[in-house]
């Protein structure tokens, strides 16, 4: 086991691993920006490094600056959290060279993974479903334009590096085609630098449904269930939940069957994600693997007890998953609803400020993972997410009556959040019933996308 890690993020998931690398007797090291010196994360690991100025660019994104830090205070790990460089295979690779432990699936993983068309064709042959389209890569739209006809529309364009609904455009009409091809392959360039795009049929209001994996280094692996996280604003997560109430056990079952197929078929190890869309008739097709921890990964920790931060360390430090598939049990319903320093009523702009009052709600099992505190401001350079509600009861009826109770007890002064629009998707007639799909946000609140 390792005797420190040095943890490559901020905000709510580092102060998390943090906690998780206390109780096992691990020694912590923070890394932070200019803009964090007094975040929450820098306070409780046991050291601390200033890694260089606000920009993520000159910080959490700066892989000689981290690599330099860990090897200074002598840990023998990094763990990357999510977003930032959890996901960047050279990130990964670079650890490997330096005989620093990637806490995280191995860079040639990530790097296959990654590309969303090479991940497709994996799939396709390892006999996992996949939503009909390209096999190989596009690059123009004239060209792309051949393909969506052949499929039939609508489409969906997606740029194959790309991630967090950047590089992403619905086509339901060939006259649109080049306009949003064209615009896609921009975005995928200005975010990811590179145009390289890939077509696929369109599933009209579909489940997103996602399966958490672990995996260790001998080929156990197995799934701890599903979180439905249908509920997005520009295909970015707003509200997961678990388990979800569109899957009967035997589609549950041939799902998680299929996670764990995917994960063996790329040598996946550690913890991860494999995503699908589920449509009205209970097909469902893979979409990605997410090779990190999820936002949203405490749903599953409410729902099977499992703690999956210790998990990834003691797997990454060279131990045998001790769980297996018979011992995972599912109990009750989870929730989890993001609380952004946004405005819902101005188009979700960042709303980043100082915090004059904080109340934090309690209560029999309520967990709220978040890195703010009275005093605390919130630095407008990040993620605007600054805290997660996660609530679990007996049946989903009284975890959504539970979260209501939570949502209406925090006080967040000082700045604006979303907390009140979370409220308001907790009441819709749709959302207490289960019926919601991708498309739920602009449906039910068209005055906020």
């Amino acid at each position: 086991m390792f005797s420190k890690v040095l943890i490559a993020n901020r905000g709510e998931i580092a102060v998390r691993i943090i906690r998780a690398c206390r109780e096992m007797g691990i020694r912590t090291v923070a890394v932070y920006s200019e803009a964090d010196k007094d975040a929450l994360h820098t306070q409780l690991a046991d050291e601390s490094v200033c890694i260089g100025k606000a920009q993520a660019l000159d910080s959490y994104l700066n892989m000689e600056r981290i690599l330099s830090a860990t090897v200074a205070s002598g840990a023998e790990a990094i763990h990357p959290g999510f977003g930032f460089l959890s996901e960047n295979s050279k990130f990964a690779e670079l650890c490997d060279k330096c005989n620093i432990t990637f806490i995280g699936p191995s860079a040639e993983v990530i790097e296959k993974t990654g590309n969303k068309q090479e991940a497709r064709n994996t799939m396709i042959k390892a006999g996992v479903p996949v939503i009909p389209g390209t096999k190989e890569p596009v690059m123009d739209a004239g060209r792309g334009k051949e393909i969506a006809a052949s499929i039939g529309y609508p489409v969906m364009i997606k740029a194959a590096l790309g991630g967090g609904g950047k590089g992403m455009r619905a086509v339901y009409d060939e006259k649109d085609f080049e306009k949003e091809f064209n615009n896609a392959q921009r975005e995928a360039i200005n975010g990811f630098a590179d145009g390289t795009m890939y077509i696929e049929k369109y599933i009209e209001n579909p489940r997103h449904i996602e399966f958490q994996i672990l995996a260790d280094n001998y080929g156990n692996v197995i799934h701890l269930g599903e979180r439905d996280c249908s509920i997005q604003r520009n295909h970015q997560k707003m509200v997961e939940e678990s388990p979800s109430a569109a899957l009967d056990e035997k589609t549950r079952q041939q799902m998680g069957e299929m996670a764990v197929k995917a994960a063996r078929a790329v040598g996946y190890t550690n913890a991860g994600t494999v995503e699908f869309l589920l449509d009205k008739n209970k097909n469902f097709y893979f979409m990605e693997v997410n090779t990190r921890i999820q936002v949203e990964h405490g749903v599953t920790e409410m729902m099977t007890g499992v703690d999956l931060i210790k998990e990834q360390i003691k797997i990454a430090s060279g131990e045998h998953l001790a769980i297996k598939q018979q011992d995972v049990k599912l109990s009750g319903a989870a929730i989890e609803m993001r609380i952004n320093a946004e405005n819902p009523y101005k188009k979700f702009a960042p709303c980043p400020g100082k915090i004059s009052d904080l109340h934090i709600p309690g209560g029999n099992e309520v967990r709220i993972d978040t890195a703010v505190y009275t005093g605390y401001t919130i630095p407008p350079f990040y993620d605007s997410m600054i805290m997660k509600i996660i609530v679990h009861d007996k049946d989903r009826r009284q975890a959504i009556n539970k979260m209501k109770s939570v949502l209406g007890e925090v006080v967040i002064d000082g700045i604006t959040t979303n907390r009140d629009f979370q409220y308001e998707i907790c009441n819709n007639k749709r959302f207490e019933t289960g019926d919601i799909t991708t498309d739920f946000i602009a449906q039910e609140f068209p005055d906020f996308i």
